[in-house]
């Protein structure tokens, strides 16, 4: 029997524990990210803007990409496995178009569909899965990060509406956004945090688009100012109270991270491997060094454990047996071990490895958000030692 050809970015042979559905998934993701974002992604980030966002969304909807492991109103329905993937492929593309997806399906949407009413569910969710309406999640505040419980952002009764006041920062498609699910704190009578549906042509409503990122230029990020917002009474989620409701989100928005990262280390990864096969220095390829091959090898094999961790994990939700802790502990290594492979291919190419005729300095810039993003370093950190431990050391 003729073994098959190794493929130098599948050196475990992880494929083999692929059905073809989920490989054809990859692919067809794989096959519209180079014909519609490929080519244009790295002008996108050099000038911060993304031509026609409001067009790729409707794409990106049309393919099935947009709440696809959502069930109903629309949603394809599909795996987390799949989800998975689909957000290895973006990433490989880049950040910003990952967040795009994620943002609008794991964050908004699930929390439409997770906790909003019958209501909110039709009304909005059959938009969103075709992206002709775009949502965002305003949960993070300029002074509140890591600390989500001590939100300023406040909801009050009056009479029956509910009035928001305060202000969200650092909101993926805050400005280009037709509804933002907003978090705020109600006060105690009323339950404390709540979860609010806000079409974004509410008055007292505005989102200022941020300007000057060096990372995740490809992606609009957007303030989130509520001046006297007021809402009916059926706005706010019924039945969620408390950090439940936004902690389930960001650990659905987590879990496309542990993947999604893995794209842009597998990106550069690639990168570096061919440039230093093509790159000749004293005299011989670059790949012909000890140190090179060493750095390639250390970096495969990084990759190689984050990606049969995220398959690990991403069977364990579609069986339901999946533990925020457990996606913690992806979001922690995959992300931590992605930025690194990306700076060290970085090395790789030298001097060009700055410039955005290749990919790897934007992936690594890039990462560098999404390493602070639905949860620091840190945070997880705490998160893995309480689970060992049952110790709590985040105060």
């Amino acid at each position: 029997m003729t073994p098959t050809p190794l493929d130098p970015m599948d050196l475990a042979g992880i494929d083999d524990l692929l059905s073809d559905e989920e490989k054809a998934v990859r692919g067809t993701v794989r096959t519209f990210l180079d014909r519609r974002v490929e080519p244009f992604v790295a002008d996108w980030f050099e000038r911060g803007e993304v031509d026609d966002v409001r067009g790729l969304t409707q794409e990106l909807g049309a393919l099935g990409l947009l709440g696809m492991h959502l069930e109903g109103y629309g949603c394809a329905g599909m795996s987390a496995v799949d989800y998975g993937l689909a957000c290895l492929e973006l990433e490989a593309t880049d950040s910003g178009i990952r967040s795009l997806v994620s943002v609008q399906g794991s964050l908004a949407m699930f929390a439409i569909h997770r906790w909003g009413t019958e209501e909110h569910k039709q009304r909005w969710l059959p938009l969103m899965a075709t992206g002709e309406a775009i949502g965002c999640f305003g949960l993070t505040e300029p002074d509140h990060g890591s600390d989500p419980a001590s939100m300023r952002t406040r909801a009050r009764r009056d009479g029956d509406d509910w009035v928001l006041d305060g202000s969200k920062m650092w909101i993926t498609n805050g400005s280009i956004a037709d509804v933002a699910v907003v978090w705020a704190n109600a006060g105690e009578e009323h339950g404390g945090i709540r979860g609010f549906v806000v079409p974004t042509d509410t008055a007292g409503f505005s989102a200022p688009e941020i300007k000057h990122k060096l990372s995740l230029r490809a992606s609009v990020t957007s303030e989130l100012v509520l001046d006297g917002v007021r809402l009916p009474a059926e706005a706010v989620f019924p039945e969620v109270r408390g950090l439940k409701g936004p902690l389930s989100c960001l650990s659905e928005a987590r879990y496309g991270i542990v993947w999604g990262s893995l794209g842009a280390a597998r990106s550069s990864l690639d990168t570096a491997r061919r440039y230093s096969i093509e790159r000749e220095q004293f005299g011989r390829p670059l790949a012909g060094f000890q140190l090179t091959q060493q750095k390639l090898a250390d970096m495969a094999l990084e990759l190689v454990k984050g990606q049969l961790l995220a398959l690990h994990l991403g069977r364990r939700k579609d069986a339901g047996t999946l533990r925020p802790e457990q996606v913690s502990l992806g979001k922690l290594n995959n992300i931590r071990e992605a930025i690194e492979i990306c700076r060290t291919s970085r090395t790789i190419l030298g001097a060009n490895g700055i410039s955005l005729e290749y990919p790897v300095i934007r992936h690594m810039n890039n990462l560098e958000s999404v390493l602070t993003y639905e949860g620091t370093v840190e945070m997880h950190t705490l998160v893995v030692g309480q689970a060992m431990t049952g110790q709590q050391a985040f105060r």
